[in-house]
């Protein structure tokens, strides 16, 4: 299947989840001014980032549809990393005033209509195993993956809500309702802190998490005709489409039309690397102008940078 057909299929699986959850974040919002619980305005805000998260998602897959140009020869594939930084510091945003009136209502709790936010905590528990459920039977691309990780917090925070509803019903404590927000917030905190992790790594060019260099070196080492990969270079065009670019030392140049297939075929199937530009030397040349001064290769590889040959461990 094409890259733009896995991304029409998730697309489509991301928008229904955002229609559904955009839709109940919505009635969180009224219900929790209408109870006056900050556990289900905060639930609402987790909610509301994860329809973002969604949405970005989506508009991402669509993007992925589009050819490249002479302007982006990647197409807009990087929009999707830019929507996720924009997504952090929104997420951030809910996190720093839902502590802020946790903080200020745990002085003087106000009332909280218990029943409401029993009812509508149900709901969202409710919601949100339906959209887990069809982010499960979709495209198990890593952008669904991710959304699906919010999703799953989304389940924990409206457990929180619920609890905090059945605690006041039954003559609890009010300040249930704030303590149960903060730990939303928590829930928040951390989904935040992974995706700016991820945001980070993309833009700094840096290896992607679940490929290992080393071994991407070590196996394209080992087929027939290939002495070495050195100034080997691995970075993510999108959260799922890496890129690499290599220098290949060969035995033989001729034999570089019968290796170029076999190397491309191991990237894509073993690492998921789909985008690879590979320049092939002679051993023997690159050998002999090692020995020479001035030849303009420097003996020491950088960070970021490897070496591999046949043997090596």
């Amino acid at each position: 299947m094409s890259d733009h057909d896995h991304g029409h299929g998730s697309g489509k699986t991301l928008l229904f989840s955002l229609v559904f959850t955009t839709a109940f974040a919505v009635v969180e919002v009224v219900g929790g001014i209408l109870a006056d619980s900050l556990a289900l305005l905060s639930d609402a805000g987790h909610m509301l980032t994860d329809s973002l998260s969604l949405g970005v998602g989506a508009f991402a897959a669509w993007l992925a549809t589009k050819p490249a140009s002479h302007k982006h020869s990647f197409g807009l594939q990087r929009a999707e990393v830019l929507g996720a930084l924009f997504n952090v510091l929104f997420m951030f945003g809910v996190i720093a005033f839902i502590g802020y009136e946790a903080i200020r209502r745990m002085a003087d709790p106000p009332p909280v209509a218990g029943g409401v936010v029993l009812f509508i905590g149900g709901l969202g528990l409710l919601v949100n195993m339906i959209v887990a459920w069809v982010l499960m039977r979709g495209e198990r691309t890593m952008n669904v993956r991710g959304a699906l990780l919010h999703v799953m917090g989304d389940l924990l925070g409206s457990v929180a809500a619920l609890a905090a509803g059945a605690i006041i019903y039954l003559g609890g404590p009010l300040i249930a309702d704030p303590l149960l927000s903060l730990f939303v917030s928590l829930l928040i905190l951390i989904s935040a802190g992974r995706l700016l992790r991820e945001v980070l790594r993309v833009l700094m060019e840096g290896v992607p998490r679940d490929v290992d260099a080393r071994e991407v070196g070590r196996a394209l080492a080992e087929v027939e005709g290939v002495r070495m990969v050195h100034d080997m270079h691995i970075w993510s065009l999108s959260s799922r489409r890496y890129a690499m670019a290599a220098h290949v030392d060969l035995d033989r140049m001729t034999c570089w039309e019968r290796v170029l297939p076999r190397l491309q075929a191991i990237l894509r199937e073993r690492f998921g690397i789909v985008h690879s530009t590979l320049q092939p030397e002679d051993t023997a040349i690159r050998r002999a102008c090692d020995a020479q001064a001035g030849c303009g290769i420097d003996e020491s590889a950088p960070a970021g940078q490897s070496e591999t040959s046949k043997g090596s461990d």
